[in-house]
């Protein structure tokens, strides 16, 4: 399987025993997407979308079915090979900013590259880079309490490409934010995703958002409802 798609799923199931009561998040769950797609995954509360995230990152393992991401295969790695794919081709962006508020701005910004074993001038040099893409230069020594929820985000965002993923996974990335902030801050990930040709999945409960992406993906009850492409142009500046 390939035909361009960087992100491969079929025959995804996911259950969650809790003892008491069986929760099936994904029902034989079939996708595809292309590298370089910016596509929002939709639907209510409880419907699986942030299981079929963890999943296709590797943080969740799966009852059954194929997860091929990148050309690899995510079920049949070990949790080690899974935390170094995911440290070398993926990035995360989530709904709470997860910042350390005891480091600056652009110590946030290096710490996943010094986990992974970067030199501190490499490491360095690469934050400063991902600020700059963020438009947040000016405020490198900053802390996270002294900037704006949207900076904050940005500077997330910042942290999520510092590493130059092939996949960015976003869990409400804007819900944490009101509306202009919120479009704000998908204007950057529209222009990265641009520039960069990186493939973007975000989880959203905003219409807004879903409506710059390429792509919306409906889930209801652990499978997919409806998947339509977007066929406006989207401007980023």
């Amino acid at each position: 399987m390939n035909n361009g798609y960087i992100i491969q799923v079929k025959g995804v199931h996911k259950t969650y025993d809790t003892g008491k009561v069986k929760v099936h998040a994904l029902r034989g769950m079939d996708l595809d997407i292309k590298r370089g797609e910016m596509v929002a995954v939709m639907g209510p509360s409880g419907c699986g979308k942030t299981t079929l995230l963890n999943c296709l990152s590797g943080l969740d393992e799966i009852d059954e079915g194929e997860i091929i991401i990148n050309g690899k295969h995510i079920p049949k790695m070990s949790d080690k090979q899974r935390t170094k794919l995911r440290a070398d081709e993926m990035g995360f962006v989530f709904q709470s900013y997860n910042l350390l508020p005891v480091l600056s701005v652009v110590e946030n910004i290096e710490l996943p590259l010094l986990v992974s074993g970067i030199r501190q001038n490499d490491a360095r040099k690469q934050a400063t880079a991902a600020l700059e893409l963020v438009s947040l230069a000016d405020e490198r020594d900053k802390r996270p309490a002294e900037l704006s929820g949207g900076q904050q985000q940005r500077v997330a965002v910042a942290r999520a490409l510092v590493n130059e993923p092939a996949i960015v996974w976003g869990d409400e990335p804007t819900g944490n934010l009101d509306s202009e902030k919120a479009m704000e801050i998908m204007k950057v990930l529209r222009r990265l995703n641009k520039e960069k040709g990186q493939t973007f999945v975000l989880v959203t409960h905003s219409a807004e958002v879903g409506d710059l992406t390429d792509r919306i993906i409906r889930m209801r009850d652990g499978v997919i409802e409806s998947d339509k492409k977007n066929g406006h142009k989207v401007k980023t500046a």
